[in-house]
């Protein structure tokens, strides 16, 4: 025994359909390169052409998550990367 499935007349009504389609996130000033000492911090900065963009920051293949070695913060269209106690493996 098989059920279909339908609106019933009561459901249905004519609907306008509005589709927005969604300029690409890019960057307006990307990372630059930065000095410091080993042992000392560094924030790495850049701005995007929309605000609150979704950012994920990676090194290599490996996504990064906050906590005592990184912190990232966001407002508007600028994102930080702050990176604490430095090492050579963070160049």
């Amino acid at each position: 025994h098989s059920t279909s499935f339908f609106p019933s007349p009561s459901c249905s009504r004519s609907k306008l359909s509005f589709y927005f389609i969604a300029l690409p996130t890019l960057f307006k000033q990307e990372l630059q390169n930065t000095e410091a000492e080993e042992g000392g911090t560094v924030t790495l900065r850049c701005e995007l052409t929309k605000p609150k963009a979704p950012v994920e920051w990676r090194k290599g293949d490996v996504t990064l998550y906050p906590g005592l070695k990184y912190e990232m913060k966001q407002q508007g269209c600028a994102a930080e990367l702050v990176i604490y106690d430095l090492e050579l493996d963070d160049s």
